[in-house]
């Protein structure tokens, strides 16, 4: 059995935790013990990162390995989507959110008319 792994969403995923941590590409690289452009390349989904290596990162980003590859994960990848959406809408004015929910209703119309 393959494993099915988005290494775009995953590389994504850490930059993003990575940036939260306020860590550079190099601190990181630092930390996991693999070299700047190693993390660069993982970032950019232009080398596979093993699973050890994963871990690692996972622990420097203080992070969960269900977190970063749950783009890859059927049965949670919903809920992280979800997740994502509700970050999006902090710090939105009640206006704002109304706009969005707008926008988001109107899209999924379209999407419906054109299957």
């Amino acid at each position: 059995m393959d494993i099915e792994l988005d290494y775009s969403k995953l590389g994504k995923r850490i930059k993003e935790q990575r940036l939260k941590q306020h860590l550079t590409q190099e601190k990181l690289g630092e930390i996991v013990d693999v070299a700047t452009s190693n993390i660069s390349h993982i970032e950019r989904a232009t080398t596979q990162v093993s699973l050890p290596s994963l871990v690692k990162i996972a622990n420097a980003l203080d992070t969960t390995l269900d977190q970063l590859v749950c783009d890859s994960l059927h049965s949670i990848a919903d809920l992280y989507i979800e997740q994502d959406i509700s970050n999006l809408l902090q710090g939105c004015s009640l206006a704002e959110k109304q706009i969005l929910k707008d926008i988001i209703v109107a899209a999924k119309k379209s999407l419906k008319e054109h299957r």
